[in-house]
């Protein structure tokens, strides 16, 4: 039995976090800005972060499974 949790977690989170997609924090020139597409290094460490901790609350404290097969 594979589980996809973790794959469709991390994915769904990576294409949202991306810096710049959706929001970009911190920005160049305000706290947040949406959807400008340029990115900083202070903001990939940023979403990087909240990527980390988003993945572990829903992977490891809430246990996300989705089994197959």
């Amino acid at each position: 039995m594979a589980d996809w949790g973790p794959v469709i977690i991390a994915t769904v989170l990576f294409v949202l976090l991306t810096p710049g997609l959706l929001f970009q924090l911190p920005a160049k020139g305000r706290v947040v800005e949406f959807a400008n597409m340029q990115t900083s290094s202070a903001s990939i460490f940023v979403h990087s972060v909240i990527f980390f901790g988003l993945v572990t609350i829903f992977l490891i404290a809430i246990g996300i499974h989705i089994p197959t097969g």
